[in-house]
């Protein structure tokens, strides 16, 4: 079997978003030299070949790197190899490993309603570029988008009469989020008065650069150093004025609930008012 073709194959599956895609493609192709490097067939994969490059892969990092991995990186790097073995050979060639425990995940650093505030009045302007980019984070704040999923929004994506927008999240997942008010403020506003000065073609992507073309998330981290800030703080913000975890679960489009528990450790000080106002011992 050539190792190669096998993770090409892999790759190829639509349940994968671009970022995911490449992530797995440079794990994969790391475990893919190591296999090569010590002459083992992929057949040849079994518990005794895993578990040894599990040890090797803690021991450094690869390349000229000094020192090991966290421990989050090696779990990461071992599920891909894991779902490339059991998507290729069957999931009873894939042996259960024991890992080092993961590091604590880190808490979002989502900004406060004041700071989204003075980030969007920096975006005020005028012409067609500054409306689209008001437009752009207004609707990435409102709606809790990734940047992925906020270029590749398409205009039959937005229903205004609805109040909704529907996304295309990772892996092909689909939802529906609501359209806030001011995001479909502004948003309206550059539709009908500076899209059609930017488009230059047939292009059907709601946000377009000054080509015509459709942005990438490249130009978002230009205009703002990092655009997720703003997703962190739609889920934060929800929290704090009372959605439940499993709405904003919904509403981010994660997979799993744990994913979104982490955004019930941000704020102790409502968590600390709930309990003083429902518990009858508070």
């Amino acid at each position: 079997m050539n190792t190669q073709a096998a993770i090409e194959r892999f790759l190829d599956s639509s349940r994968f978003s671009e970022a995911t895609r490449r992530g797995y493609r440079c794990d994969l192709e790391e475990f893919s030299d190591w296999l090569r490097s010590r002459r083992i067939a992929l057949e040849g994969v079994n518990a005794r070949v895993l578990a040894t490059y599990a040890t090797e892969l803690g021991k450094h990092r690869p390349g000229r790197q000094p020192g090991k991995l966290a421990p989050s990186t090696l779990a990461r790097k071992l599920a891909a190899v894991r779902s490339f073995l059991r998507a290729t050979l069957g999931p009873a060639r894939v042996p259960e490993l024991a890992l080092p425990a993961r590091r604590g995940r880190r808490l979002p650093n989502a900004p406060r309603e004041k700071e989204v505030d003075e980030l969007l009045s920096t975006l005020a302007g005028e012409g067609p570029l500054a409306l689209r980019n008001r437009a752009l984070f207004e609707l990435v704040y409102s709606a809790g988008l990734r940047s992925q999923e906020v270029v590749s929004l398409c205009l039959h994506d937005v229903d205004f009469e609805r109040e909704t927008v529907h996304v295309t999240g990772k892996g092909g997942k689909e939802r529906v989020v609501p359209l806030g008010e001011e995001a479909a403020h502004w948003l309206r506003g550059y539709l009908d008065r500076s899209r059609p000065q930017l488009a230059k073609g047939a292009a059907n992507e709601v946000f377009l650069s000054a080509r015509g073309r459709p942005l990438d998330t490249s130009t978002l981290r230009r205009l703002v150093a990092n655009p997720h800030r703003l997703r962190h703080a739609f889920a934060t913000h929800l929290l704090e004025g009372g959605a439940d975890l499993r709405t904003i679960q919904e509403l981010l489009g994660h997979a799993s609930l744990s994913t979104t528990q982490i955004y019930s450790h941000v704020d102790g000080k409502r968590l600390r008012s709930v309990y003083d106002n429902s518990h009858p011992r508070a």
